[in-house]
């Protein structure tokens, strides 16, 4: 199994993992034969990645939350962003004072969903045998929003977890992870889907999100200080050239440091419609690029002993012109994994193994998408 861009994937290949919507339903089943017909709706509907199976890669990639977990979080988000979004058009009708109880009714009925999510992904990420970053989740344009939000939630937790964080700092952290932009339903729509560069009057409105969510939520009881902070702070910046306070480091609360990272790193690997997705060791290096400027220094460099760039089953490109398979990847070192090569033999094709922490002069330059081109010769097949 491997994870391959879309416009890549040969006809009949086999996808290798269910592709769902937005409320939990099966688009395609995995084992789906993959015809051009296919290609071009995946396509259509938005979706840039999935993960098929062929003979580079036969190992399982599983996420690091049940799949029935993550569909839930989704679906909790979903339904709290459009309940939020449904009381913001009420109001600007100037909503009667009964039917504004009956929305925080409501709003109060969604956190408290979404409290018993946050548990539940505490509660797996806590039990994992590993805490290495290895997102699986694919993105549809439809449901971006949603699906960031607890891709978010999950590589927050995992910073948690390794700051010595108790079980409830950790719902805590999940909370505000989840709904730190539920600020964004009260920002127009056109202004957030909007596919070219964003005006200066433009950005200021995108600017005011952070402060809407933390006030919409401020006067509900289930949500702790901890979280509302995440929701308030998690664009500002440790040199204080963030928002929406232009606070420094010292006076940002180490949550939303936390969640400003997760942020960032899910965003900028998600393709967009105004731009395609950076690889994921191009998004390490870019939060690197960050630390001490933009990110709390010890935790950017936390953040990327944690990250796996390449999973096992990943198709690299070697600096020394060889494609091979990621076989396994090693703690703290996620960029020197031992890596299956691709060796093309007179009579057959051979993978030799080689751990790229041993071979220093070796290093991955990027993920191959292509499968190499190889094949025993014709008067050999017969053999």
């Amino acid at each position: 199994m491997r994870v391959v861009p879309v416009n890549c994937v040969k006809e009949n290949s086999s996808l290798a993992k269910h592709i769902y919507d937005a409320d939990g339903r099966i688009l395609l089943k995995k084992g789906t034969c993959l015809t051009r017909g296919l290609i071009k709706r995946i396509l259509d509907i938005g979706i840039h990645t999935i993960y098929i199976n062929d003979e580079y890669s036969n190992n399982e990639i599983e996420d690091i939350i049940k799949p029935e977990v993550r569909l839930r979080a989704v679906k909790g988000i979903k339904d709290t962003f459009e309940s939020f979004s449904k009381y913001s058009k009420q109001k600007n009708m100037n909503t009667s004072s009964v039917k504004e109880k009956q929305f925080l009714k409501e709003r109060d009925k969604h956190i408290e969903v979404l409290g018993d999510v946050s548990k539940s992904i505490v509660d797996e990420i806590l039990a994992s045998k590993s805490t290495l970053i290895n997102l699986v989740d694919i993105k549809t344009m439809d449901s971006y929003t949603y699906q960031h939000c607890v891709n978010v939630a999950v590589l927050s937790i995992i910073l948690g977890v390794e700051f010595g964080f108790n079980t409830k700092q950790l719902v805590d952290l999940c909370t505000g992870a989840l709904l730190h932009d539920i600020g964004k339903v009260f920002i127009p729509k056109e202004i957030l889907t909007k596919p070219g560069k964003l005006t200066d009057e433009e950005y200021e409105i995108i600017k005011e999100h952070p402060t809407k969510g933390y006030q919409y939520l401020d006067g509900n009881r289930d949500i702790s200080a901890h979280s509302k902070m995440i929701i308030l702070q998690h664009h500002e910046k440790i040199d204080a050239t963030g928002y929406p306070r232009q606070i420094d480091g010292f006076k940002i609360h180490t949550m939303a440091k936390i969640v400003a990272i997760a942020d960032v790193y899910d965003a900028i690997t998600s393709d967009r419609p105004y731009r395609k997705a950076l690889l994921p060791s191009e998004a390490v290096e870019f939060i690197m690029a960050g630390a001490g400027r933009h990110f709390d220094f010890e935790m950017a460099q936390t953040f990327v002993r944690k990250v796996i760039p390449y999973p096992e089953g990943t198709l690299v490109k070697l600096s020394n012109g060889e494609v091979g398979v990621v076989e396994e990847v090693k703690p703290n070192f996620p960029l020197r994994p031992k890596v299956k090569v691709i060796k093309q033999k007179a009579v057959n094709i051979e993978m030799q193994s080689i751990d790229l922490i041993n071979e220093n002069n070796i290093i991955i330059e990027g993920i191959q998408y292509e499968a190499p081109n190889l094949s025993i010769p014709h008067y050999l097949k017969n053999r």
